[in-house]
């Protein structure tokens, strides 16, 4: 799979979409949604029901896609237990977003 850099990777719209296939890359046809599409507000732990295991990836395909200075797994351990259980993709668009800035 060819990526874009991270300079063409500036809006929301864009970062989602590139959020959205990593994450379907990750978690395969494993979660059903009903037919629903992966959204800003999909939550990790209830609509996909993501592992820890899954987060790890993701956080290897995230800095392959948008760059090396991107610390999701910093990021995500700064988090409480809460925040983590309730993490949408919302939240990772956010981070990408605030990592281009």
């Amino acid at each position: 799979m060819q990526t874009e850099t991270s300079a063409a990777l500036k809006s929301d719209t864009d970062i989602l979409s590139e959020v959205r296939n990593l994450i379907e890359e990750i978690i395969g046809q494993s979660v059903d949604m009903n037919d629903e599409e992966i959204s800003l507000e999909t939550s990790f732990s209830r609509d996909l029901e993501m592992e820890s295991i899954e987060f790890v990836v993701l956080s290897e395909k995230l800095q392959q896609s948008f760059g090396s200075d991107l610390d999701f797994a910093s990021w995500l351990a700064s988090k409480e237990l809460g925040e983590i259980i309730n993490l949408k993709v919302s939240d990772i668009v956010g981070f990408v977003k605030q990592c281009q800035a």
